[in-house]
């Protein structure tokens, strides 16, 4: 009888989870560069959006463990700074997802696999794959070890970034939460360029351009602090 070999063994080793599926891994490590492609009919970008949820739930019940006295304020922030993609992308970089990306020969010629918008979201994206193929309870585990020094290594700072003040400047007025709603999204697969409103109920929105979804995020909410007088909040990703 012949085995055969996991393409994919070091990586799942290093991210603390086999897959019982291994197309999951594989999709998840496909970039949008490839849509199209004769031999690739899906990418990464679904299983991105149910990471993401899934790390945010993980990392809001690990905060509420580690933090029982902390304000609501300081748990918006240390959260913010565990999700966005700086932190995705760290972690990514710690599994060694670069090396496993599959990019179109233009994504990677221009240095793709170093990217931390690409890493961010394939990170995201093995996470949705990780909670598809084992569940929540495999997934949450992932998270726990993977993300359990970032928040020593990189504690919230006293100037937030824009997301994290926005929403703090938002819940000491009692308005509703920002929401982030993508306006469009322009250029090629490999060099795109998007455009974010933030809506909160009672102002007029904002919005903000950036090379990456949460970068355009991030410049809309700097925005909306700029109009409304509101200073010393990063506008950086």
């Amino acid at each position: 009888m012949i085995l055969r070999t996991r393409k994919y063994k070091e990586l799942e080793k290093a991210l603390g989870h086999r897959f019982k599926n291994q197309q999951l891994i594989e999709v998840a490590l496909t970039h949008a560069s490839m849509r199209g492609g004769k031999a690739q009919k899906s990418d990464n970008e679904r299983l991105e959006f149910i990471g993401d949820r899934v790390l945010g739930l993980v990392i809001a019940e690990a905060l509420i463990e580690r933090f029982p006295s902390a304000s609501e304020g300081e748990l918006a922030r240390r959260y913010n700074r565990l999700v966005r993609g700086e932190a995705c992308a760290r972690v990514a970089r710690a599994v060694g997802i670069g090396p496993h990306l599959i990019l179109s020969e233009s994504e990677a010629g221009s240095g793709g696999r170093a990217k931390g918008t690409i890493l961010a979201d394939a990170m995201e994206a093995i996470l949705g794959a990780i909670f598809l193929d084992g569940g929540f309870e495999a997934s949450r585990s992932v998270v726990r070890r993977l993300w359990d020094s970032q928040d020593d290594q990189h504690p919230p700072s006293a100037s937030p970034d824009a997301k994290s003040a926005l929403q703090e400047w938002a819940q000491g007025r009692g308005l509703a939460l920002p929401e982030y709603v993508e306006v469009s999204r322009k250029g090629p697969d490999h060099a795109p360029r998007f455009t974010s409103e933030v809506r909160i109920a009672g102002c007029a929105p904002a919005r903000g351009e950036g090379a990456s979804k949460r970068a355009a995020e991030q410049a809309a909410a700097s925005a909306l602090l700029e109009r409304e007088g509101v200073a010393g909040a990063e506008s950086h990703e």
